[in-house]
């Protein structure tokens, strides 16, 4: 052994020490850095002087050579980072939509006395009181001033929740960019964290920034990571890789034509559409596009069929100016061609038609059997659907027939005993609401016996993907389909507000005229709030009312549970994380005074190596 192994043994210590106390203090740095992991210096003994072989020296055991700081190692566990990972995106996915449905509760908390369903009680009662006094001014006038009342309100209930609909929109845009910022930073930082391992150091900062990076992208979208390879570091989203490595996928931004300008994410290279079910993205695809969507298609609906009832009556009565034959309620049409045709793809030719109500030439009775047999088929949810009738059927039972299947298009007897199908909203974006798309019947139901088709068979179907798809219908009698969001655009017919005269109350007698005190059609128009009438599977307007209160009730209360649920449980674990990799001040200054007191040690022992060598060298041998 040599007589100057005792100064590199100091100096190893001091540079052992002073690497901890550098550390020490890195930590204290960083002790509020979001995303910081502390540092521990790895220090072990250094290799001793003689090997265990035959060659060693002949003197009893091995000579130490003091001490090493070996690597500088960040105090994480990755069982824990994994679960929190798992668990993030249920958390963000619960506070998304607890915060967007505490905006969908406020609008249906209007005011009683300007909210749809206490207008719409008003607008019945002047019904009412226009049936007792059928040659009321007064009674028409409240009729179309308590109609426009109305009518505001539903506009005002429409424009609240497109107001919502279009911040999630604009949430969903901004989201998506940021996801894919955080995507390529990862894959940056994997660059680099291979860098440096390829020199044998531990990146621990860029991997605490990598960490953070995949907290924020975990709170985005249910992902999961792979680590099984160092060099390969994978994140994974249903199913589908996100970053390997060097290299990331980003999502992209389509516009839909059929869906209020609203927008759909897909992958930006495969253009497939991109699945995200958590996370703050997922819960606001879900809210736009199932939750708003459905509350507006409800408003929708039920206001296309409470128009549709009310004019279906006041259509066929006459005013006490003997008009007839006028609609109460209007709406704008989505396309001015009266055939329906319209350019759906852009490319300047008309390529489809939009119709929304086709009514039959024939007059039915609904108790009446057909003795015909045959299948309808009509658009559903997803895809055509069969509906089978047969010879001993009555024309209800193939009504409620069709009504109760999945399809998108409904069926009833109007006022004149017409059989009508009418569209109703889509379940699929794609697609366009209140939009007839497809109708055929293989028998003779439609064709010959209600007067609607022009033939049987899938040569004389109706087909909405076609310019003139009319010229299949054997009638006269249909409705072009009405803007997207007819709520928004339901309007009391001018002909009616400049000659209040001109409101219904009677039928027309044998010569067309209203007779003296006859009120039949404002009490028919009054008894619709208590009909059963076609919106879903709600029987009454007043169902309608109960139900889309409740539905938006009951879940807003469950975003609310669940948020509270999982912010629990991810309190406790970031609390376990925070325990584990978090940075104790207090615990890193004692850390310090102990590693001061370790250098202050070391080179005491260098200076008595020194003073020992001074006097073997200056005093000896003279």
């Amino acid at each position: 052994m040599s007589s100057f192994s005792g100064i590199e043994i100091g100096k190893r210590s001091l540079m052992a020490h002073s690497q901890q106390i550098g550390t020490a203090g890195h930590n204290i740095t960083n002790a509020g850095t979001e995303g910081y992991s502390r540092q521990r210096v790895h220090v072990r003994a250094f290799d001793p002087l003689d090997r265990p072989d035959l060659s060693r020296a002949e003197r009893p055991g091995q000579v130490g050579q003091g001490s090493w700081a070996q690597s500088v190692e960040r105090v994480r566990d990755e069982l824990l980072d994994k679960r929190i990972t798992a668990q993030a995106n249920q958390e963000s996915y619960w506070e998304t939509r607890e915060k967007y449905y505490s905006m969908i509760e406020k609008v249906y908390n209007e005011p009683v006395d300007i909210s749809v369903r206490t207008n719409m009680d008003k607008f019945w009662q002047s019904w009412q009181e226009l049936s007792i006094y059928p040659e009321s001014v007064a009674a028409r006038n409240a009729v179309i001033s308590r109609g426009e009342s109305l009518v505001d309100s539903i506009y005002q209930r429409n424009n609240a929740l497109a107001g919502i609909g279009t911040l999630l929109n604009g949430d969903i845009e901004a989201t998506v960019k940021q996801f894919n910022e955080y995507s390529y930073t990862i894959s940056e930082l994997n660059k680099e964290i291979v860098r440096v391992r390829a020199m044998g150091d531990n990146p621990n900062d860029l991997l605490d920034r990598r960490d953070l990076m995949i907290d924020k992208l975990s709170k985005i979208a249910n992902i999961t990571t792979d680590t099984r390879d160092p060099d390969e570091f994978m994140v994974h989203i249903d199913g589908h890789i996100l970053v390997q490595g060097g290299l990331h996928r980003e999502f992209e931004i389509v516009p839909l034509i059929d869906n209020n300008g609203y927008s759909k994410v897909v992958w930006s290279d495969t253009k497939n559409d991109a699945v995200v079910t958590g996370g703050s993205l997922g819960a606001l695809i879900e809210l736009r596009d199932f939750d708003i969507r459905n509350e507006m298609q409800g408003l929708d609906t039920m206001t296309m069929n409470f128009a549709d009832l009310v004019n279906d009556i006041h259509r066929n009565a006459v005013g006490a100016n003997n008009t007839t034959g006028l609609d109460f309620f209007v709406q704008q049409p989505f396309v001015t061609n009266t055939l329906g045709n319209y350019d759906r793809n852009g490319d300047g030719i008309e390529d489809t038609s939009y119709v929304f109500r086709i009514t039959g030439n024939n007059e039915l009775k609904a108790t009446e059997q057909t003795g015909l047999e045959g299948t309808i088929i009509i658009a559903g949810k997803s895809g055509n659907i069969n509906v089978s009738y047969f010879a001993t059927d009555t024309v209800e039972t193939i009504i409620n027939r069709i009504n109760d299947s999945d399809g998108e298009v409904k069926a009833y007897l109007d006022k004149n005993n017409k059989l009508v199908l009418k569209a109703t909203t889509s379940l699929n974006p794609e697609n366009p609401d209140f939009v007839i798309r497809y109708v055929e019947d293989s028998g003779h139901f439609l064709a010959g016996y209600a007067g609607l088709l022009r033939g049987s068979g899938e040569a004389n179907a109706y087909n909405f993907a076609q310019a003139n798809a009319v010229d299949f219908l054997s009638t006269n009698e249909y409705a072009v389909a009405p803007v997207m969001n007819p709520a928004g655009y339901i309007a009391i017919n001018d002909s009616i507000k400049k000659d209040v005269l001109s409101v219904a109350a009677s039928f027309p007698n044998a010569q067309g005229f209203a007779e003296y005190g006859d009120g039949r059609a404002a009490v028919e128009i009054a008894a619709l709030r208590n009909n059963s009438v076609m919106i879903g599977k709600s029987k009454t307007f007043d169902d309608y009312f109960a139900e889309s209160v409740t539905n938006v009730g009951l879940k807003g209360e469950q975003a609310e549970i669940n948020m509270l649920s999982h912010n629990a449980i991810m309190d406790d674990l970031r609390n376990l994380r925070e325990s584990i990799s978090g940075v104790n001040v207090d615990e890193e200054l004692a850390d310090i005074i102990k590693f001061q007191h370790g250098y202050n040690a070391a080179a005491r022992f260098v200076t008595v190596v020194d003073e020992l060598l001074e006097t073997v060298i200056n005093r000896m041998g003279v």
